[in-house]
């Protein structure tokens, strides 16, 4: 008998559910239905879909009116998704959306301050144990501007028109929100990494974040204990307690493998010293004067943010840079020039750029021809407040520095001591901006060389020159001697055009992991770090 009532109940209890799940969805709708499956009973609020269309998007956009700015790219993205739901699957926040909400939560791991308006409300709609979850297309709509927003700070950064004010003219990555998310939501591994939509450096960088931050957390950035008024440079062999703290310090940053506690300049503190210098681009001795005591001194929390300003710029830069076969690259702060052919260094050279009030012009361009023993064309601003004095004081300064007038200008004609040396580098820009030789090679010798009117001084021109045309037939090694030889200009117009880019990086992490921190000689860092990070700058 209680075999037969245990069955009996069963069977009620199997027809109960049949009944409810067999029910149309607009049927329970319309009966305000509300039960749970688990138990037998259905949820109305489960089977519930999201209703998209231009109206209550408009609408939604009245009540959370902080993210207008969005607006335009999320109709763009539910256009061309036919206004389906992104971030629901059946009855849950889908995997995806609980990702992209965990990259939001940390997005100091890339550098960013900024915080999303209304993200209390999107912290409810995860919040399993809230009470006052938004509705579900309330949260549908809150997740895609999160996406927009995460988007636009992570892989984008400033826009154009703002690039093109603080005078970055190098050309700008523009990004389509529909096609990244669609690639997100793939593969959304991606989320961590992806070469398409940042440039490889980003990542680099983004790395070295991580570490600064733990030698911050962990209090190891210790000062460097000097007594400024008897300071002398520290050279090999010497004793001192300023030794000991330089060998900790460069311990803690990688430069040495282990930390002694040794107060003695040793060797092992030579190598660590020389590749301290290396890192920040400065001249490569034992010496260590009080300047390199007082940038080792200077606080982690500006190593960080230059690190975070970098980061920032590397958004900027189209991915599909790094992947080209040739280029060069000219990087103002660490006065370099990087020429990179299938992928590897070719040729690395000093050089030396603008001054501070003839600063160098971040820009790129597409090298066609190289000039060998050229003439120089002295520019108009250099003739008026300069040699127009000098003419006046000496009738002969013009045949004395082998100057010459020619259709109503001034030029200084081919030879060892012409101002451009004896070959540049051309690729047509409104800067009137190139690369070229010089024959003052002793200003290489200095750590910080902003000495040029603008133009770029190349140490290596001649090897530049080789190494570009390495592999045409029409131009042999001795036919380059020939030409260089300062008699008569002589042109090159190259069969393919060479990309350049002259970009600025206080901070640049190499193919080993070693990160390098360079001057930031025009005042770049402190505008941007304003523009970023300033109370009153609009959240992007």
């Amino acid at each position: 008998m209680r075999n037969f009532t245990s069955f009996t109940v069963i069977i009620a209890m199997s027809f109960l559910v049949f009944s409810f799940t067999s029910l149309d969805v607009d049927e329970i709708k319309a009966k305000n239905t509300s039960v749970n499956i688990e138990n037998g009973i259905v949820s109305k609020k489960s089977l519930q879909s999201v209703s998209l269309d231009d109206a209550s998007i408009e609408q939604f956009f009245k009540k959370y009116s902080k993210l207008k700015k969005y607006k335009k790219d999320v109709l763009d993205i539910y256009t061309k998704r036919n206004y389906k739901s992104i971030w629901y699957d059946e009855k849950n926040i889908t995997e995806f959306g609980n990702l992209l909400y965990q990259k939001v939560n940390v997005l100091q791991d890339q550098g960013i301050e900024n915080k999303m308006p209304y993200k209390d409300e999107i912290d409810e709609a995860f919040n399993e144990s809230s009470e006052e979850k938004p509705t579900e297309l309330d949260t549908e709509l809150l997740l895609t501007n999160m996406y927009v927003f995460y988007a636009s700070n992570v892989y984008s950064g400033v826009d154009p028109a703002t690039l093109k004010k603080i005078g970055w003219y190098l050309p700008a990555k523009t990004i389509s929100y529909p096609k990244i998310l669609d690639s997100l939501i793939v593969d959304s591994n991606r989320l961590n990494k992806d070469d398409n939509l940042l440039f490889g450096q980003y990542y680099k960088l983004q790395e070295a974040l991580k570490k600064y931050r733990k030698i911050e957390t962990d209090n190891l950035w210790q000062p460097i204990s000097i007594n400024a008024a008897t300071y002398k440079d520290l050279k090999p062999f010497d004793i001192s307690n300023t030794i000991k703290d330089v060998r900790q310090r460069l311990f803690v940053v990688g430069d040495l493998a282990q930390d002694s506690k040794s107060d003695v300049y040793d060797e092992e503190l030579m190598a660590g010293v020389l590749n301290y210098k290396k890192r920040y681009g400065l001249k490569l001795n034992y010496a260590l004067t009080k300047e390199h005591i007082d940038q080792l001194n200077e606080p982690i929390s500006k190593r960080i943010k230059t690190i975070m300003l970098n980061m920032e710029r590397c958004r900027w830069i189209p991915t599909k840079l790094s992947k080209a076969s040739e280029y060069i690259m000219v990087n103002i702060p660490s006065f370099r020039l990087i020429y990179v052919k299938d992928g590897k260094y070719d040729l690395v050279s000093d050089i030396f750029v603008g001054t501070r009030m003839t600063e160098t012009v971040i820009f790129s361009g597409n090298m066609d021809r190289i000039v060998f023993s050229p003439y120089w064309y002295v520019p108009t601003s250099i003739i008026k407040n300069e040699l127009k004095l000098q003419m006046a004081s000496d009738k002969n300064y013009l045949a004395d520095h082998n100057m010459e007038w020619n259709g109503g200008r001034v030029r200084q004609k081919p030879g060892p001591k012409n101002s451009l040396g004896l070959v540049k580098f051309m690729f047509p820009n409104p800067n009137d901006i190139y690369l070229h030789d010089t024959p003052a090679k002793s200003l290489f010798e200095f750590e910080k060389r902003t000495f040029s009117h603008g133009c770029i001084n190349v140490k290596e021109a001649k090897n530049l020159a080789l190494a570009i045309l390495k592999d045409d037939p029409d131009w042999p090694v001795d036919k380059i001697d020939t030409a260089m030889s300062g008699e008569k200009e002589t042109t090159c117009m190259l069969k393919r055009k060479i990309p350049i880019y002259i970009g600025y990086f206080t901070s640049w992490v190499n193919d080993n992991g070693e990160i390098s921190f360079f001057p930031d000689v025009y005042g770049r860092d402190e505008s941007l770090d304003k523009l970023l990070y300033s109370d009153s700058v609009t959240m992007k």
